[in-house]
């Protein structure tokens, strides 16, 4: 998640573009958890006739797996995986060999932002209704003073994880899947606002949802869903209703990560967060356990935020319910 404008300067810089597009296959099969019918919502009820599939469980030992991969690119790479650096290029390359081998269609968008180059990842579900698009993003990049495993390796690890789940299980939904994973959002959103700017306005329309996860594994967490689209924001509810889970308005993070260029665009938008510089008050406490007066991170964009700054009970709930949500929201 990027600073508050009074915290960093946005992007400079010219923006170009160059793509380059490859495929894969796919295999296996993955167990489902409860909640695990479709939320009720108009947008998240199949078609007349048909049976909803029930979102798989997204196994956490996957999603911290590929924490691990991140934190040694990290590692092996000055000490971060930031906009223009070898870490993150590193990160990219890691992201689409999986995707690749798994049979998507992939490609990468390139851009030019603060005299360096940066890179999106697009990555398309075979198959769906190619008018009716939901997507799931995250932001990729880290911050140059750590290797944000946190923000964002863990809104990008249950990402790729839910779309490895999609190939396991050879998903066949009514609506098209695309997934991202967005370059420069600590200087700007800039990723995502070139990849919403390059499209027309009928390829805009065509995206019926942007799924936003950017922080979802705070150490002292809490549980906050965004409230901008109101099928998308119940679908969220609905999963942690089903597990007892009380959920609050995410404002910390309001306009300050990806899904702010599609919003400002028309696309409905919705996401998870589990807080950043933040402190927990003692209400929250009171309905998530952790620390009363402590940040939800205390390594928010800094060099601790490593794979230590993970809690393995939000990762495991908020990576489900990314999977409820494209699940739901696709059929």
């Amino acid at each position: 998640m990027k600073l508050l404008l009074s915290g960093r300067a946005l992007t400079a810089g010219a923006v170009a573009v160059a793509t380059l597009v490859t495929g894969g296959s796919a295999a296996g099969a993955a167990p489902a958890t409860a909640p695990a019918t479709a939320p009720a919502t108009a947008a998240a009820h199949p078609a007349a006739g048909a049976t909803a599939a029930a979102a798989p469980d997204i196994p956490i030992a996957n999603v911290k797996a590929h924490l691990s991969q991140l934190q040694s690119i990290a590692t092996a790479n000055g000490g971060n995986r930031a906009h223009g650096r070898a870490g993150y290029q590193a990160s990219l390359n890691y992201v689409k060999a999986k995707l690749d081998a798994a049979g998507f269609t992939t490609r990468v968008q390139q851009f030019t932002a603060s005299g360096r180059t940066g890179y999106n990842l697009i990555a398309d579900w075979p198959g769906g209704d190619a008018n009716q698009v939901v997507m799931a993003g995250s932001h990729l990049d880290s911050v140059t003073s750590g290797p944000g495993i946190n923000d964002n390796g863990s809104g990008s690890s249950a990402v790729l994880e839910t779309a490895l789940a999609v190939a396991r299980s050879d998903y066949r939904p009514t609506k098209h899947l695309r997934f991202a994973w967005w370059g420069a959002e600590e200087l700007g959103l800039v990723g995502s606002r070139y990849y919403v700017n390059s499209l027309g306005s009928a390829e805009r329309a065509k995206i019926s949802g942007y799924l936003n996860f950017d922080m979802i594994g705070s150490p002292n967490p809490g549980y906050f869903v965004y409230d901008d689209d109101p099928a998308i924001e119940k679908t969220f509810k609905d999963y942690y209703a089903g597990l007892g889970i009380p959920t609050e308005i995410e404002t910390e993070g309001d306009g300050r990560s990806d899904h702010a260029p599609f919003k400002n665009a028309g696309v409905p938008v919705g996401g998870l967060f589990s807080g950043a510089d933040y402190r927990k008050t003692s209400a929250q406490a009171a309905k998530w356990g952790g620390t009363v007066g402590q940040p939800f991170d205390r390594c928010y964009h800094s060099s601790c935020d490593t794979t230590a700054n993970i809690n393995d009970t939000a990762l495991d709930r908020n990576s489900d319910a990314i999977a409820y949500a494209v699940w739901g929201l696709s059929q």
